[in-house]
Order: C-alpha cells, then structure tokens, then sequence
C-alpha cells in the first residue's frame, strides 16, 4: 500500500482555518447607514418640525443584523436592494447576510454587485476574497485579495486580513510572496500566534528548517496548548524521521488535549510510518466514530485495516470514499488491493479496467504502476491471459520488470500456448527468483518440463 498524506493533517487543519468563515470580519461592519433626507428650503431659514425621513425597512434590517437574525435580514435586503439596485452598502451588506446563510453562489454574485456599485470599499473585495479562497477558487480569491490591499486609505485591520490570507494562499506555490505578504500585514497590525505559526511554515517550505523549528518552539514556550504550533512542529520532526522527538511532543500535547482530532491523527500516522497498525487503529477509529464524514480520517482508517489484514473492513470504507470520489484513481486501485485480498477478483479486475482506461489521470507512474500490477494480477486470477498481457504492456511504460511481472507474463502466454515466450519467461523468472517465490518457483520449474515436450 501506498504512504498517505495524513501525517500533515494538523497543519493542514491550520491552514484553511483562516478561510474557513467571514462571518466575525464582516458583522463587525455591518449596521446599515441611515440615510436621512431633509425637506429643501429657503437659505436662510430652518423648520424646527422638520424630521429626517428614515426608511423602515431599513431599520428593522440594521435590527435584524445586530440580532444575528440573518433569515429576516435576508428578505429585507432583498427589498431594499431591488429599491436601490446601486446602493453598495445594501448590496454589501445583503452578500454578507447571504454568505452567512451559506448561499455561497448568491453571495458572490451580490459582492461582485457592490463592488461595481463602488469599486473603492475595500470590505466588499475582501469578503469576496475571503468566499472564492473557502470555496477553492484560488485564483479569482487572490484577484480579490490584492484588489482590497491596493485601495488607499482603507482601514488598516482589513488590508492585514487580507495580506494574511494572501500569504496563506501563497504558502505552497509562491512562499517568498507569502512571506513579503506576512511582513505587510505586520507592519499594519501586531503580530499573532498564527503569524508565527505561518512564519515557521514559510521557513520551512525554503528549506530554513532550523528556523522553522525555532519559530514553531518560541510560540510553544509563551503558549503551550497552541495546537497549531505542535502540529506544525510535529510535521517538521516527522519530515526530519526524529520520530522519538515527535511522538514525545504529541504525547505531552494529547496529556492536555485528548480529543483533538488534528493531533490524534498526527499520532496515528507517527505509528503508521513505524509498522505499527494495532497501535494506530484504535485511536483511528475513535477519530471516525467521532467524524464520520471527515474523508482524511477515513482514508486513513481504512489503509491502517488493510495494513493489518483487516480487508473485511477496509473495503466498505474504500467503496464509500470512491463513491464520493469518483474521480480519485488511487481511491479506486486502495479499493481493488482489498477486493483482490477478499479473493473478489472480478470486481476488482472491473473497477481497474475503467480506472486506468484514463492513464493521465493518476497523479504519478508509481500509482499508474501499481494499478497496473494490480489489474494483471487479477485479470491473471480471472483466467484473462490477455487482459492480463495488456495491463502489463501498460506497466512496463513506467515500471521495470520485477520477479512477480515475470511469472505473470510468463503464465499468460503460457495459458495462450505461446510456448517459446513462455519458456524464455519462465527461465527469466527462475533467474531473478532465487528462492524468494517458493510456489510460483515450483510451478515455472513444472511447466518449464511439460513445455520442453511441446516444443
């Protein structure tokens, strides 16, 4: 099986916590403006009966928005903002509501409203920002972003906001950026412990890990329970394989935090890497009982069952993560490892056929390759010489030959009664074999007889 990604699941939990909710940004700022209209009259004179003409709906929606009752908001935005089609704040304020409603299509559409009704606010940019990054539209969420630091004047506390998120946006792909978008937010609002945490990454995505590490234990020295630093840290030890340093780190951090599931799974993947399955299923399975739709904790249940022999059970689970993603290769080829462990090998030579119909949509040639193997391997079980042949024709495109494509190549052509080529594979086999396949050895021998008197 292949290693996952779930060691970095702390920091991963970390990263997108900045993008996960607008809400506590964008009701800070949200009391609609009153505006008042005053009678016109002579210069010079005043009315002392005169009253500004305030606009109910108006009130009853600033109301309604300081009460967080964003359901009635709603519908009076709605009205006040079919009344005044180019009045940002409204616009402004009726995408935040719908955006707190998780009308995410809506609300993009009404921020983008607002922001042509008045192109210098720099709330309306951010919130959108803030939106396309959470709902994966990186590209458009950094558009967005830049737009809301480039407006002069604008409140300081919001161009940080966004420079952070422009940071986190750019932490994989562009970490020097990231790390002159972290600079501007601290020269605009103080530093935090998540700025520290993101510092440390950053060094570490340069190759800085010294001073990533000293980032990551400066923050835990002033704050021992900030999870976000023991996570990242424990990422940074584990990549350095100082697993007795990492596991001694979560252990002291699971003594005050038990239930965290970010580093429950980091500790589970710690006895992964160290061939110790029993160890990490149990926490494992806590974890899923307590987060049942979290695909990485099932993920990763799933692979420790099948590491331990358990395909019983990792093979619903597998069935259930292909579902939901379908498109996911390596989801499939976990799932057809199991079924051909269960001695299901027609569902499994099934699901493979399809899956490496689209070669390029592995994310590698180790993943293609494994596929590959699997499907000859079962296609092979199957009695399907030639499915067999042509998934290892497949795999020879990324993979060298090993003893077990050998024997495989050598029984199809033997079963289609290519009696030179199978004798040639056979030898070829037996060559490389040297007693590591008793039972396939013993079976190449045999045939290798009863071909001598075909020939």
């Amino acid at each position: 099986m292949k290693e996952g990604s779930n060691q970095r699941i702390g920091c991963a939990v970390f990263r997108h916590r900045l993008l996960s909710t607008t809400s506590s940004l964008i009701f800070s700022t949200l009391l609609l403006t009153t505006l008042t209209t005053f009678a016109q009259l002579p210069a010079g004179t005043t009315d002392a009966t005169a009253q500004p003409q305030v606009d109910p709906l108006r009130v009853q929606a600033s109301e309604a928005l300081a009460k967080q009752d964003y359901s009635a908001a709603l519908k009076l935005l709605t009205t006040l903002a079919e009344k005044n089609p180019n009045d940002a704040q409204i616009l402004y304020n009726l995408a935040s509501t719908q955006d707190a409603l998780d009308q995410n299509t809506a609300a993009e559409a009404t921020y983008r409203r607002a922001i042509e009704a008045n192109p210098n606010r720099i709330e309306p940019h951010l919130a959108l920002g803030l939106l396309l990054a959470r709902t994966g539209k990186a590209n458009e969420a950094h558009s967005e972003l830049s737009a809301a630091v480039a407006i002069p004047d604008s409140d300081a506390a919001l161009r940080a906001r966004a420079y952070r998120t422009l940071a986190r946006l750019d932490q994989q792909g562009n970490p020097s950026g990231a790390t002159e978008e972290l600079l501007a937010a601290l020269k605009l609002s103080p530093e935090t412990p998540e700025d520290i945490v993101l510092s440390g990454e950053l060094a570490e995505a340069s190759g800085d890990s010294a001073a990533a590490e000293a980032a990551f234990r400066r923050l835990l020295a002033a704050n021992p329970d900030n999870t976000d630093a023991t996570g990242a840290l424990v990422h940074l030890l584990l990549t350095q394989k100082r697993l007795d340093q990492a596991e001694t780190v979560l252990s002291a951090a699971l003594a005050r935090h038990p239930d965290d599931a970010a580093l429950n799974a980091q500790l589970a993947g710690l006895y992964e890497s160290q061939g110790k399955p029993d160890k990490a299923l149990p926490i494992v399975e806590k974890l899923h009982s307590a987060h049942p739709d979290d695909a990485n904790i099932t993920r990763l249940l799933a692979r420790l069952y099948s590491r331990n022999g358990q395909y019983d059970k990792s093979e619903p689970l597998y069935a259930a993560l292909v579902a939901a993603n379908p498109g996911d290769p390596t989801l499939v080829d976990d799932r057809a490892d199991a079924l051909i462990h269960l001695r299901n090998y027609s569902e499994a030579q099934s699901i493979l056929s399809r899956a490496l119909a689209d070669p390029k949509a592995f994310r590698n040639n180790d993943d293609l390759g494994l596929a590959a193997s699997h499907l000859a391997f079962a296609a092979s079980a199957n009695n399907d010489p030639a499915a067999t042949l042509r998934a290892l024709e497949l795999r020879a495109t990324v993979l060298p030959q090993t003893p077990s494509s050998l024997f495989l190549e050598a029984t199809a052509r033997d079963k289609l009664h290519q009696v030179k080529a199978a004798s040639d594979l056979y030898k070829q086999f037996l060559s490389v074999a040297k007693g590591q396949f008793p039972d396939e050895e013993w079976e190449a021998r045999h045939r290798l007889v009863t071909l001598e008197h075909m020939k």
